[in-house]
């Protein structure tokens, strides 16, 4: 249980911080609401009526979001290949090479396939 006690400790200053934001916003925040303050911000561009189910989204912003997914997690795996880069010689960097050659030819056939441009 001692290995588990700072995790443990961790989470409740974490929960006791987010409760303590929300309380202290709630009592010190404005008071006075009018009826710009609750309006929707749309940077000056007049909100439309959406449809039931919310409206449908162009797949180009799921395909974009995934692709920001995949390029983050490569720099989540180059991080500790460069941190231990001695140790591992020659075999890390063969492994690293085929890790970033498999990722290069999916950035290739995305650019080749238009999913970077934004229309």
């Amino acid at each position: 249980m001692n290995v588990y006690t700072p995790i443990l400790v961790l989470g409740i200053l974490a929960f006791g911080f987010a409760l303590f934001s929300v309380v202290v916003a709630g009592i010190t925040g404005p008071k006075r609401y009018n009826r710009a303050r609750l309006d929707a911000y749309e940077c000056g561009i007049q909100p439309t009526p959406q449809p039931m189910g919310g409206g449908r989204f162009p797949v180009k912003y799921y395909l974009t979001a995934m692709l920001f997914i995949i390029f983050d997690i490569e720099i989540v795996f180059l991080y500790p290949w460069a941190v231990t880069f001695d140790k591992l010689g020659i075999f890390g960097l063969v492994e690293m090479l085929l890790f970033i050659a498999t990722l290069l030819v999916a950035y290739v056939y995305v650019w080749r396939r238009g999913g970077l441009e934004w229309d």
